[in-house]
C-alpha cells in the first residue's frame, strides 16, 4: 500500500481486510500504519482513536453482511428465506472471519440508531420472520434463537471445534431444516400461534444478526 491518496474510507476498508487476515482484536493503529508505510499520527487525520477505528470497521462490516444477506433471500419466504439467510451468514463469517467478529462488537447505541446496516439487518430479519407468523415477544426469542444458532455454530466450525466423522455441510443443513421446523411450530409465549402483527421490530434493542 502507498501513502499518497490515504482517506478514512481506504484506511478502514484496509482495517477491515486486516481484521480478517489477523484477527479484528489484533487490528491497531501501529499494525495499520505500518500497511500504510506511513507513522501512526498519519492515521489520526482520519481515525480519531483504536475504538473509533474498530467501530468504523463494524459498520463497515455490518454494511457488506446484510448486503449478502438481503440478497440471498430476495424474493423468497418461509424456508426458502430461512436458508438463504443462514447460508449467506455462514459463508459472510467463515469467508470474512475479520470483519464477521468485527459485526459482534457493542457499537454505542446512538451510532447504531443512525445506522442504516444496522436498521436494514433488524428489518430483514423482522420480514423473514414474520412470514412464519410471529409477533412479539416471539419475534425476539426468534432472532435471538438464530442469532446464538448461527454464530455458534460458525464461531465452532472456524475453530475446528466439530471432530466427528459426520460431514459439517449434511449438520448445516439438518440444523437450517430443524429451525424452519421450529419456527412453523413456535410454542407462543401468549398461548396459541401468533397472528404475525407487531407494532414493533424484529429485535429491537438487539444488533438485529439474526
Amino acid at each position: 500500500m502507498v501513502r499518497a491518496g490515504l482517506t478514512t474510507e481506504r484506511v478502514v476498508e484496509a482495517a477491515a481486510d486486516l481484521a480478517d487476515s489477523i484477527g479484528f482484536d489484533k487490528v491497531t493503529i501501529s499494525a495499520l500504519a505500518r500497511g500504510f508505510g506511513v507513522k501512526d499520527a498519519s492515521l489520526y487525520s482520519h481515525v480519531r482513536n483504536l475504538h473509533d477505528l474498530r467501530t468504523r470497521v463494524a459498520l463497515l462490516a455490518a454494511g457488506e453482511f446484510i448486503d449478502r444477506i438481503s440478497a440471498a433471500v430476495a424474493g423468497r419466504a418461509g424456508k426458502d428465506a430461512l436458508v438463504g439467510f443462514a447460508d449467506a451468514y455462514r459463508a459472510f463469517a467463515l469467508e470474512r472471519p475479520g470483519r464477521y467478529e468485527a459485526t459482534q462488537m457493542r457499537v454505542d447505541p446512538e451510532i447504531v440508531a443512525q445506522s442504516a446496516a444496522y436498521h436494514r439487518t433488524i428489518e430483514t430479519t423482522g420480514a423473514m420472520l414474520r412470514a412464519y407468523g410471529l409477533a412479539e415477544p416471539d419475534l425476539t426469542d426468534a432472532v435471538r434463537l438464530l442469532r446464538s444458532t448461527f454464530h455458534g455454530y460458525c464461531a465452532l466450525e472456524a475453530s475446528g471445534g466439530f471432530g466427528a466423522p459426520r460431514d459439517v455441510q449434511a449438520s448445516w443443513e439438518r440444523s437450517v431444516e430443524a429451525l424452519h421446523f421450529l419456527l412453523e411450530h413456535w410454542p407462543s409465549a401468549t398461548g396459541g400461534k401468533t397472528d404475525g402483527k407487531t407494532d414493533g421490530k424484529a429485535g429491537e434493542g438487539e444488533d438485529g444478526h439474526g
